[in-house]
C-alpha cells in the first residue's frame, strides 16, 4: 500500500506544480487555489509512504517521478521544447533513483 501512497503523492504533486503554472503568477483563481491543497495532500501521502519505504528512496523516487512528468506535460501540454539534453539528463535522474532503489536491497532494506 505505501507504493500506492508514494504513487498518488506523485499524481498530486504534479497536479500542484502544473497549477503553478496555470495559476499565471498567482493572476487566475482556480489554478491559484488549487496549488496548496495538491501539495498538502502529496505531503500527506509521501509521510505514509515513508512509514515504510525507506526516506532515500521514496523522495527519490517522488521528485525524480515528478520531475519527469512535469518535464512531459511541459512539452505536451506548454509546447516547451524536447532536446537531446533534455531526455539525456531525465535519463540520468531516472538512473539516479534506480541506483537508489537497488542499493537499498542490496543494504536489506525495503
Amino acid at each position: 500500500m505505501e507504493w500506492v501512497y508514494l504513487a498518488l503523492a506523485i499524481i498530486f504533486e504534479t497536479a500542484g506544480t502544473t497549477c503553478l503554472k496555470l495559476s499565471d503568477g498567482f493572476s487566475r483563481l482556480v489554478p491559484s487555489l488549487l496549488i496548496l491543497p495538491t501539495y498538502v495532500i502529496s505531503f500527506a501521502l509521501l509521510a505514509l509512504a515513508v512509514k515504510i519505504i525507506p526516506i532515500s528512496v521514496a523522495y527519490a523516487v517522488w521528485s525524480a517521478a515528478g520531475t519527469a512528468i512535469i518535464a512531459g506535460v511541459g512539452i505536451l501540454y506548454f509546447g516547451e521544447p524536447l532536446t537531446a539534453l533534455k531526455v539525456f539528463f531525465l535519463a540520468l535522474i531516472v538512473i539516479g533513483v534506480v541506483g537508489l532503489h537497488l542499493s537499498e536491497r542490496v543494504a536489506g532494506g525495503a
